[in-house]
């Protein structure tokens, strides 16, 4: 069978716990030229859609010689669907409470620690992967990730509860908030601590009324060590949920029990959402967590190659981040895509691999961020003419944007030093190299300078 041959190319190229958790489950269905894959929640769907999906198009497309030009991933509601309740990740607060906690064979030798009785089986929706150990840190998350670990030494300590993780999407919020449930439930395995989005507070919330169990899922929520909630926007328009996430929320606070969200915004610009909740999001301590900059880009493309065994050539790890600079998640995507077109080619990653894989990527990139679209840029942020910009002029209000513009065209562009020089008025290498390192040590001393490069990077990204 066409998924049976697939599993196993997967489980020799996925880790063993990933393989167990994720892939193994599976239940598959072949319907004209689709390889459909059916998972329990819509939880496991996206996992597997934002990291596994493009690797098994490939296969499956591979092993069935062109048969299969289409794999989808849906959630699995058929009568008597394969998967037992013991192989599913528990979504509601109601399997939370009934749901035994599957444990990869490996993991569960290694770490005994991670199994976890049906009394505090709050964990059951935590990522094991999602740990510190595994989190990249750089001058963009840095804050973030030393709050999120000092919480574990404070937990609920009114300076930073609730702690509110804000930034775009993609950039390890989601990571960080559950490293703080994983490292609890390491040191305290009886802490009851529990995940969830926002999306899925209020199924759980509309299913309790339902069923006439909101006093079961009030107690659920409301005698917890650690509440995770992920994109806490999403609440806006749900005024009964709304409602009953305000009083949680305060009842949490009141015995000192540590609350962690995530948005894509500032608490204060949650313009949509109770005012009253606004203003008790901002009583503890809110962190941003900017794009990473491209030494974390690069750092997390070799570590994430390093967990997986796979040989990533430094020059490669550079490439692909001068290239993917948006979040986190596109460049695990673009390490993937160019893992799988090497072992489909059966070739050693090099340069060209990379090239051929992020075609796509690098015809976008070509179309939306050059040296001269930066240099406009720059130009209209701080209000000076093009042709000072790359002039020869080196009067203070002329050179700082242009070192800037200089630092912004090596990040985002990819292009060498002496192509940047050239666009810069015919500069000699050395000026842009030297440039960068200014941009580079001028971030760290003036906050003012920091802000005006991080409104550049998100105008040119957005």
């Amino acid at each position: 069978m066409l998924w049976t041959d697939c599993l196993t190319r997967l489980r020799q190229e996925l880790s063993d716990n990933v393989y167990a958790m994720w892939i193994r489950p599976l239940v598959a269905d072949e319907v004209e030229d689709t390889l459909k894959l059916y998972a329990p929640n819509p939880y496991w769907t996206r996992y597997i859609q934002e990291h596994h999906l493009e690797l098994i198009s490939i296969l499956a497309e591979q092993l069935s010689e062109g048969r299969i030009r289409k794999v989808e991933i849906l959630v699995d509601s058929r009568p008597g669907a394969i998967l037992s309740a013991s192989e599913q990740p528990a979504t509601t607060t109601a399997a939370l409470e009934s749901a035994p906690v599957a444990v990869a064979p490996k993991a569960k030798k290694e770490k005994e620690h991670e199994t976890v009785s049906p009394k505090n089986n709050k964990k059951r929706l935590l990522n094991p992967l999602f740990t510190f150990a595994l989190f990249v840190e750089g001058r963009s998350n840095q804050m973030a990730a030393e709050t999120c670990r000092k919480v574990l030494t404070q937990l609920g300590e009114s300076q930073h509860n609730p702690l509110f993780l804000y930034g775009p999407t993609g950039l390890g919020k989601t990571h960080l908030m559950q490293a703080v449930g994983n490292a609890l439930l390491q040191a305290k395995p009886n802490a009851r601590v529990m995940y969830m989005t926002a999306e899925s507070f209020v199924q759980d919330f509309v299913s309790s009324l339902q069923k006439g169990k909101v006093e079961e899922f009030k107690k659920n929520c409301r005698s917890l060590d650690l509440l995770l909630v992920d994109d806490i926007h999403l609440l806006a328009g749900k005024e009964a949920s709304l409602v009953e996430f305000f009083y949680t929320f305060n009842a949490l606070l009141d015995e000192s029990k540590q609350i962690i969200l995530t948005s894509d915004r500032y608490p204060k610009e949650l313009t949509e959402l109770d005012p009253r909740l606004v203003s008790r999001f901002s009583w503890g301590l809110s962190v941003g967590v900017e794009p990473p900059d491209i030494e974390t880009r690069i750092e997390i493309l070799l570590k994430k190659a390093e967990s997986n065994d796979i040989d990533l050539p430094r020059n490669c790890a550079l490439f692909i981040a001068q290239q993917v600079v948006a979040n986190v998640r596109e460049l695990e995507g673009a390490l993937n895509k160019v893992v799988a077109i090497s072992r489909f080619k059966g070739t050693a990653i090099d340069l060209d691999v990379v090239r051929e894989s992020l075609k796509d990527v690098l015809a976008i990139r070509a179309r939306t961020i050059s040296t001269e679209n930066i240099q406009r840029v720059v130009s209209e942020y701080f209000r000076i003419p093009l042709k000072e910009l790359v002039g020869p002029k080196r009067t203070r209000i002329y050179a700082r944007p242009r070192q800037l513009a200089m630092g912004l065209a090596r990040e985002l562009t990819g292009d060498s030093f002496p192509e940047i020089g050239m666009a810069f008025g015919g500069r000699d290498h050395s000026t842009v190299m030297h440039a960068c390192e200014k941009v580079q040590s001028l971030r760290d001393e003036d906050p003012i300078f920091n802000e005006d490069y991080k409104n550049l990077m998100r105008l040119l990204q957005s």
